[in-house]
């Protein structure tokens, strides 16, 4: 169970920088053609565009994902505690009104429910 709620947990981490890449990718301006020939066989617009298929697919399953679980409580720590990185873990405690150690539980059993409703 721990290798599995670390490799979720760690999905959930690249989430926010997925979002990040493809907002930098969408304020990229679209390259402009002047006419001169190039000798280079590959096609940088078609290579950004896939990967911005690429991005945009990857969040969206884990966007599906995180919205296909009801429980407010793992959805608060899903997304506050560790995609976004809004709270600490004594202030998510606090905020839930749990100790540590049923934290912890609770966190855990968002990753699991996260795993399930993913792919």
């Amino acid at each position: 169970m721990r290798q599995d709620v670390k490799k979720i947990r760690n999905l959930l981490k690249q989430y926010a920088k997925l979002k990040r890449d493809l907002t930098a990718f969408n304020q990229v301006s679209s390259p402009s053609f002047d006419g001169v020939s190039s000798h280079s066989s590959r096609n940088g617009t078609e290579s950004r565009l896939i990967n911005h298929v690429d991005l945009s697919y990857q969040l969206k399953e884990v966007e599906d994902a995180l919205n296909a679980i009801d429980d407010q409580q793992y959805q608060f720590i899903l997304h506050d505690c560790i995609i976004e990185k809004r709270f600490t873990r004594n202030e998510a405690c606090n905020h839930l009104s749990v100790s540590a150690s049923k934290f912890n539980y609770l966190k855990n059993m968002a990753l699991l429910t996260f795993k399930r409703s993913y792919r």
